[in-house]
């Protein structure tokens, strides 16, 4: 984890960790000799870090995804994607001892709550009918990306302590209304309750493999009327003279990423949105992290030949075996095409390639029914004024304890048959 300490910038801001931790409670993570000769860097671009040292600190953390790389998030960047001008401004955190990189995370001023997937507009609404300003705030996250993962990456539990406390000074430091972290793991929650910030519960709906040797087997285990209408979404599909083609990393041409992403248009269109990600941004998915993506691309056929009517992209982390739901769009309305799309192609491929996850990305209770169960997400939060931060850990403890209830009563329907609901809910 040692190499030469990157060259500063002009955009870099080097502060010693005694002076940002000034008025802060630091208790007892470590010795005034320690903070020292720790040294906190803020980047506003991400092209400041050294990859190598930050993948391999990645490498370290409990639950790293491909979307903690510094590629991805690079890429967020160099695309036009997460900018200021989007607003996303870029606040990159690292903490050194020397050379050795200690701790690092992903952290941005935002001046909006979009791209998050864990809301608080009403507390932005309660901030202005109050006469105050809720932007900017301080958010670590991966834009866009609902993926839970490893946030605070830290060569231990000290080190990640120190990074918490050090973004809550920063948000100070900044003039930001509260901190956010969201999707972290157990070790990023535990550091920023220690900090100061809040938990808040989430659900979302993953599949887990259970040693079923095809996508037929996995259709037997679901209760009959669960199976019936699956089974009948994929006959509507297939009636309509639909059939998908896989392409992984490589085998992705620039023309099915042109076609991706005209379907990825339509889908915020539809919505009358525009798109977070730019054209730009999965080309250099497709030249810096090729082999962490699938692409499921629908056709229909027309007589002699077929056209693409769809297309669903797939995000991988073969390492791990698990795969990701990003995102989907079709040039054409086939009913229950996005079914298949989305769900009952992408799980079928991850059984028979011995996958073991599958993330159906934010929201979706609907997706229980297809036979992802719910999974519990946290984030954590941070309000600067104190009687606002009452109201809201007031309104986190009451939401957390109806969140408990929900998650029971869902682990109650599961879709499986009774014999296997209870393997089935984790």
């Amino acid at each position: 984890m040692r190499s030469a300490l990157p060259a500063r910038s002009p955009t870099t801001t080097l502060i010693w960790a005694r002076a940002i931790f000034k008025g802060e409670d630091m208790g007892d993570s470590n010795s005034a000799k320690d903070e020292a000769s720790i040294v906190i860097r803020v980047d506003d671009s991400p092209e400041a870090l050294p990859q190598g040292l930050w993948d391999e600190l990645l490498s370290r953390q409990a639950r790293p995804t491909p979307f903690m790389r510094l590629a991805y998030l690079r890429a967020l960047h160099a695309s036009g994607s997460a900018v200021a001008g989007t607003g996303w401004q870029p606040q990159f955190v690292s903490l050194w001892r020397g050379a050795e990189l200690l701790a690092a995370c992903p952290a941005w001023l935002k001046a909006h709550s979009y791209g998050e997937y864990v809301f608080d507009w009403a507390w932005a609404d309660a901030y202005q009918r109050h006469g105050l300003s809720y932007y900017p705030k301080l958010l670590v996250a991966v834009p866009f990306t609902p993926v839970p993962g490893s946030r605070l990456l830290a060569v231990d539990d000290a080190a990640r302590l120190l990074l918490a406390q050090a973004l809550r000074a920063l948000a100070r430091e900044t003039g930001a209304s509260s901190l956010h972290v969201l999707f972290g793991d157990e070790a990023d929650q535990a550091a920023l309750a220690a900090a100061g910030c809040t938990a808040r519960q989430g659900v979302q709906f993953h599949w887990t493999a259970e040693g079923d040797a095809d996508f037929a087997a996995f259709l037997g285990r679901l209760q009959r009327d669960k199976r019936k209408k699956i089974q009948q979404e994929q006959r509507r599909v297939r009636e309509a003279g639909v059939v998908f083609e896989a392409r992984e990393g490589a085998d992705i041409s620039p023309e099915d990423w042109d076609y991706f992403y005209r379907c990825y248009q339509l889908t915020y269109q539809a919505h009358h949105s525009r798109p977070y990600l730019s054209r730009d941004f999965f080309a250099r998915m497709a030249a810096d992290m090729r082999a962490h993506w699938l692409m499921f691309t629908a056709r229909r056929r027309m007589g002699e030949g077929s056209e693409r009517v769809a297309a669903s992209l797939i995000a991988l982390d073969p390492g791990r075996r698990t795969a990701f739901g990003r995102y989907w769009g079709a040039t054409q309305h086939i009913p229950c095409l996005h079914f298949d799309a989305c769900y009952y192609q992408p799980l079928a491929w991850c059984i028979a390639n011995g996958y073991q996850r599958f993330e159906g990305g934010a929201q979706g209770e609907h997706k229980m029914a297809r036979g992802l169960m719910p999974t519990p997400t946290a984030s954590s939060h941070w309000l600067a004024h104190p009687t606002f931060a009452d109201a809201v850990n007031d309104f986190l403890a009451r939401e957390g304890a109806a969140m408990s209830g929900y998650l029971d009563e869902l682990n109650e329907h599961a879709p499986f048959k009774r014999q296997n609901a209870a393997d089935a809910a984790f």
